[in-house]
């Protein structure tokens, strides 16, 4: 743990900062991925809402 010591003698705890990197833009490769993980993701929840409604009983 990182201790500071200031005037009066007191300590003081500090939490240890994380490096800080830059974020790279994605690869083709992770775009092509995102663009399928969204589809999949739209009919996953377009199939959810199609069998709520199919099985509700409002008419």
């Amino acid at each position: 743990m990182p201790y500071t010591t200031e005037d009066g003698g007191r300590l003081n705890n500090y939490a240890n900062e994380p490096k800080v990197y830059g974020a790279e833009p994605p690869t083709e490769g992770q775009k092509r991925n995102y663009i399928i993980q969204g589809i999949v993701a739209a009919i996953l929840v377009s199939s959810l809402i199609f069998v709520a409604f199919s099985v509700s009983s409002v008419h």
